[in-house]
């Protein structure tokens, strides 16, 4: 009986090593080489040298007939599951799972037979949210099958019991919902064998860390287990047309644990992010075959749950005055416009070891937009420390909201503010000007309607006329200062 080879998986890109090293040759990584067993459930396999001298006068071998054949694309005939999206009812959630709102049959939501990984640090409510979709998706009643038929939905728990579950449930209102079956198991095969029992549309997984294989060798959560699992649920997906949804956990370093494959296996991989000691919650998407990755969820967490905020949410206004350092800017992320406040803060330092850091902003940007300040517009902050931040959790990384970050640090050097309703949009080059942006007229009606006076951008053509809005254009950040009072 030949020897059982020990193979070494990294982590972090998911290479096989034939030996245990301190750095993964591949990626550079260290400490990610961990020893990975191999598969004695799997049944062998030919190689396929021997499938080729197995087919005799074009006659596959035995274990190929059956197997899908190659066919040109303009003959392959879509599925019509493909178009008809799962809803919640919760905007904010079907936003960032997807969807196109023209054309017949379509719409936001979950695509049936796909597979999404939702991560999020502890206790930030991965668990509410996803109890909070899944009786979205047991109320919805199909209408081309009747009102008495409605889709279930299997939420599996596999750290909690079921009457944990229930509680959460009957705090959610959500308790009475006949259709959301719960079932608090560990065991893939025991999961799988209820699925082909209720035939649920959606299956919620929580979490897929603490499922396992019995026939493997290695415990739950291990490179190994994860492998296996998610494959599995991603091939039952793909074979019973279910929906599956996993939750993640995350790392210290805030990146879902386990390899990194288990991230190209499944359809769409969402974050859930925001502070627990806050109520503002964000969900983002960094990967999706069935939409863009550029829409944001905005909620709010209460005694009830989440609640989706559709207003925009971010940065409001008042009739209080806008202290030094506050600029309100107006960005797009996906199909909407979020009003998002900037601060900054300068501080005394020390020339040559002055500190530039940020939080939701690019470090490499406010570098850039400081040396623009001292070049164009004369200010000295070669020994003053500098902090920039994006209120609200938001991460702000397009070239729209330069204006508004060099009008916040100017207003924190000078100690002067912006006009109270002020909003400020630009893109600022290298040699001071102030560069028009995209989706201008979308921003600014957007903060005309939230509540701003008036607007500070970039040099257009045309005159640009918002009602209830005064525009005030500039073309260097010369003139933008002079603003401040």
């Amino acid at each position: 009986m030949a020897k059982r080879k020990t193979l070494y998986l990294c982590t972090t890109c998911g290479s096989t090593q034939a030996r245990w090293a301190g750095k993964c040759p591949d990626c550079g990584t260290w400490d990610s080489l961990v020893e990975q067993k191999p598969d004695t459930a799997a049944d062998p396999q030919k190689g396929l040298i021997e499938h080729w001298t197995d087919a005799v006068d074009g006659e596959p071998a035995s274990d190929l007939r059956g197997a899908p054949k190659a066919a040109p694309i303009d003959e392959v005939a879509p599925e019509p599951a493909a178009s008809a999206r799962l809803a919640t009812g919760i905007g904010e959630f079907d936003r960032v799972l997807g969807g196109n709102v023209e054309g017949p049959d379509r719409g936001l939501g979950l695509v049936p037979g796909s597979t999404v990984l939702i991560g999020g640090e502890p206790g930030i409510g991965k668990s509410t949210l996803l109890l909070q979709a899944a009786a979205g998706w047991a109320s919805v009643v199909d209408p081309k099958r009747g009102p008495d038929w409605s889709r279930r939905v299997l939420y599996v728990t596999s750290e909690e019991s079921a009457e944990q579950v229930q509680r959460r449930a009957a705090r959610l209102s959500i308790a009475g919902e006949p259709n959301l079956y719960v079932l608090a198991d560990t065991n893939l095969a025991r999961i799988v064998e209820q699925v082909r029992k209720v035939k649920p549309a959606v299956l919620v997984i929580d979490s897929v860390q603490m499922i396992y294989k019995a026939d493997l060798d290695a415990s739950p959560g291990s490179v190994t287990q994860l492998r296996r699992c998610a494959a599995e649920l991603v091939y039952l997906a793909k074979a019973s047309g279910t929906a599956v949804l996993l939750v993640g956990h995350v790392t210290k370093e805030g990146q879902l644990a386990g390899p990194r494959v288990l991230e190209h296996l499944v359809d769409a991989v969402l974050y859930f992010e925001g502070d627990r000691f806050h109520a503002g919650r964000i969900v983002r998407a960094v990967k999706n075959r069935y939409g863009t990755t550029l829409e944001l969820g905005l909620f709010e967490m209460g005694g009830s749950g989440l609640v989706p905020v559709t207003d925009g949410g971010g940065a409001s206004f008042d009739d209080s005055e806008t202290g030094p350092g506050s600029v309100v800017c107006p960005v797009i992320h996906g199909s909407r416009c979020v009003l998002v406040e900037i601060q900054a803060l300068t501080a005394t330092g020390f020339l040559g070891a002055a500190k530039r850091k940020s939080s939701g902003l690019d470090t490499s940007r406010l570098a850039m937009l400081i040396a623009v300040l001292e070049q164009h517009a004369g200010l000295r902050l070669a020994d003053r420390d500098i902090f920039a931040s994006a209120v609200g959790g938001v991460r702000v990384v397009e070239p729209a909201s330069d204006l508004a970050l060099l009008l916040a640090i100017a207003g924190a050097h000078y100690r002067r503010a912006i006009e109270p309703r002020t909003v400020a949009v630009g893109e600022v080059g290298l040699g001071g000007e102030v560069r028009p942006v995209s989706q201008i007229e979308q921003r600014l009606r957007e903060a005309a309607r939230l509540g701003a006076r008036r607007a500070v951008i970039p040099a257009m053509r045309g005159r640009m006329k918002i009602g209830g809005l005064e525009v005030v254009e500039v073309r260097g950040v010369g003139r933008g200062i002079e603003l401040l009072c």
